[in-house]
């Protein structure tokens, strides 16, 4: 398993747009994605699971990869979120 934390750098949060957008981005991985934020873990390949708990921007969000291409994943999903408008 690898994590990195960042931080959630747009104008608008993780809500219905990007979430969508996200959860797209996690679906083209093979590795279990999950995204932490405080006490809640939201698979990144759920869209319910992420907009259960909206993440405001600027908050700092933990992204745990687990599986077969992990590290690669883990590079694919924080530059997307990164780069989140």
């Amino acid at each position: 398993m690898v994590c990195r934390t960042i931080i959630l750098d747009n104008e608008t949060g993780l809500h219905m747009r990007p979430a969508g957008l996200l959860v797209g981005e996690a679906n083209k991985c093979r590795s279990h994605i999950m995204l932490i934020h405080g006490e809640h873990k939201m698979n990144c390949k759920s869209l319910m699971s992420i907009l259960a708990f909206p993440v405001p921007p600027g908050d700092e969000v933990t992204i745990e990869c687990e599986g077969e291409d992990e590290e690669q994943d883990l590079e694919r999903i924080v530059d997307f979120i990164t780069h989140l408008e």
